[in-house]
């Protein structure tokens, strides 16, 4: 099955009502308004694309060790994915394909890392729920998802629905009080600091698979041979 198959699966059992989440019926209207608002502002065409040169970073990851963009991409091609936080289910489907085609991944040369806004304790459970193998970032302010034009502000009505009706508090999850997340994200960084692949997507239900990767380092590859 698919990463997306997966996904639409999850989405279908949880607008149902179904465990573990059970979730009431007058939720998914302003869930789903604020993904078509958010679509229809265009807020995904600000985002860097394929050509455009990746600003560098130096983010910590769960045990406070910083991780340099410079340091990774001397050592091969980055891949770099964005995600909301542990308690996103969409993102820890995401986490988890990436782990599974991360081998073939590391075998064409690639680095992996992935970037959230979450605080560091969130990270470890990130890792620990999803039984990750490569370091997670935080990023605070969401500042390096800015810096990639990913970076959005929650509406109201959504900060409400989440702060009171799913108790996910995003000014504790993230110490930020600023209710702003990335947009779902992934990027190949060349080793000259060049984007070669950028997908990103302001409908969090929508995720492409980490085998699509796999052409794209095989390109890097050739080209570099």
């Amino acid at each position: 099955m698919s990463l997306q198959d997966k996904l639409d699966a999850f989405r279908a059992n949880f607008e149902a009502g179904g465990p573990p989440y059970h979730a009431p019926a007058h939720i998914h209207e302003p869930m789903h308004r604020a993904t078509r608002e958010l679509i229809e502002s265009g807020a995904a065409r600000q985002a860097l694309k394929v050509g455009d040169t990746a600003p560098a970073f130096t983010l910590d990851d769960a045990d406070g060790k910083p991780h340099a963009s410079a340091d990774l991409l001397a050592q091969g091609p980055l891949i770099v994915t964005f995600y909301r936080g542990v308690w996103c289910p969409y993102c820890n489907f995401d986490l988890q394909a990436i782990e599974a085609a991360l081998p073939a991944l590391e075998n064409r040369g690639a680095r992996l890392v992935a970037i959230s806004p979450q605080t560091a304790p969130n990270s470890r459970r990130s890792q620990r729920d999803n039984k990750l193998s490569f370091p997670i970032l935080s990023d605070p302010g969401n500042a390096v998802a800015a810096a990639f034009g990913i970076r959005f502000q929650l509406p109201d009505y959504l900060a409400d629905l989440y702060k009171n009706v799913f108790k996910n508090d995003l000014a504790v999850a993230n110490g930020d009080p600023s209710w702003t997340l990335p947009m779902p994200a992934r990027f190949v960084i060349g080793q000259d600091g060049v984007i070669v692949y950028a997908e990103v997507n302001p409908d969090y239900t929508r995720r492409p698979d980490p085998e699509e990767l796999l052409p794209v380092l095989d390109r890097i590859r050739s080209q570099a041979a």
